[in-house]
């Protein structure tokens, strides 16, 4: 089967509500300036978005329906993604689809979470049933047990080492430094990440992302209305989701990505060496080493030999992460699914709020999400192009 493509499609107006480590305000605080601020920076009023797309792990017991009431919304098209990682990747497919049809013109996409100071204590406590019969019962909780067994399997499979991980998490603090609202802004240097205190063997202390507060969105729409609007857009080439994949491997060493990564690329028109810079989920750098060969930059297990070859910095020859990322600037709940896609369309339109990526064209983007134990379920992946 040949999915259509995204032709005439765009996304537009990139926000970031700045995130704190903590907040007392509700998620549904959080979620409602960032509409606001969607309004504000797109000229529409918001009461005129016709499509809304929302992800948060706090905005409980109300779900996307809940908060039409609470902001004063009609949408004719919504929908509530629980994907966490890779809830935006999900959000921008299927607003572009509803925009492509007809289904709504205006789509507000937005992610938000609040942190309480238990806000992640009841978060992991009902993340899932079969965390809560399979995992916890053993006396292992949340993601640093999983990663730390993933990490390890992975290490041992093909051969990275803690520097190889730490070379990310370094290049991506560099990144966060010049980012006004990243949390972790001071420099990172690879002997500080090595001397780090253990978390769960062999994940440290910066392989870790923090749980904070924030919210992230961004407009569907389609590209004469922007244009009409005088909006900066971006172009969408490319998307893949899949979900579950690979359940026979008994630990997880790829995602879904690489199950369509060949058709990611066709439907691009272009193929990875095209890639000006590249957006990864990144709560622990052995994911972003499992993207980088899933979607092509290099062969399944040579994630760490790529790593070693190159530098991810801005300025450097392979720039990834370019706004620190969730492991410096903060993981705000399912907004962290949001954080690379609103870095890449700022770095398309030429709007970075950090350093920009010189001459930045064309860059992709992937999202991860919904860890149980052994491995995410959720996997996406765009691709995306400045405007022509």
């Amino acid at each position: 089967m040949t999915r259509a493509n995204y032709d005439g499609v765009v996304i537009c107006a990139p926000v970031t509500i700045p995130y704190r480590r903590y907040s007392t305000n509700s998620a549904h605080w959080w979620i409602g300036r960032a509409l606001r601020e969607l309004a504000r920076q797109s000229g529409i009023r918001h009461q005129d978005f016709d499509g809304l797309s929302v992800s948060s792990f706090t905005v409980g017991p109300d779900t996307a329906i809940g908060l039409t009431q609470h902001f004063g919304l009609s949408p004719r098209w919504l929908d509530h993604i629980a994907l966490g990682g890779a809830s935006g990747i999900v959000a921008l497919r299927r607003a572009a689809r509803a925009v492509q049809a007809g289904d709504a013109e205006f789509v507000a996409c937005v992610a938000g979470d609040t942190n309480h100071v238990d806000s992640f204590r009841k978060t992991l406590a009902n993340f899932s049933r079969f965390a809560q019969d399979a995992v916890y019962p053993y006396g292992s909780g949340g993601a640093n047990a999983s990663f730390a067994l993933i990490t390890k399997n992975y290490m041992n499979s093909y051969g990275a080492k803690r520097e190889d991980f730490g070379k990310i998490c370094v290049a991506q603090r560099e990144n966060a430094r010049a980012v006004p609202h990243a949390l972790m802004k001071g420099k990172l240097t690879l002997d500080d990440y090595m001397a780090a205190r253990p978390i769960a063997d062999p994940v440290h202390l910066f392989d870790c992302v923090m749980p904070c507060a924030g919210a992230e969105a961004f407009l569907v729409c389609r590209e004469d209305a922007a244009r009409s609007l005088g909006l900066d857009h971006v172009r969408v080439l490319a998307t893949i989701e899949r979900h579950n994949a690979f359940p026979q491997d008994l630990m997880q060493v790829r995602g879904g990505w690489a199950q369509d990564v060949d058709e990611l690329w066709a439907m691009a028109g272009v193929k990875p060496d095209a890639v000006d810079l590249l957006e990864t989920y990144d709560d622990y750098p052995v994911i972003v080493m499992m993207q980088m060969e899933d979607l092509g930059f290099c062969r399944k297990g040579e994630g760490a030999d790529f790593v070693r070859a190159h530098t991810f910095t801005t300025d450097g020859s392979f720039p990834h992460n370019t706004s620190g990322g969730q492991l410096s600037v903060g993981q705000a709940g399912a907004a962290g699914g949001y954080l690379g896609l609103v870095e890449a369309m700022r770095q398309l339109i030429g709007n970075p709020l950090g350093h920009a990526v010189s001459d930045a064209k064309i860059a992709a983007v992937s999202g991860f999400g919904m860890i149980n134990y052994d491995r995410g379920l959720a996997t996406g992946a765009a691709v995306l192009a400045g405007a022509q």
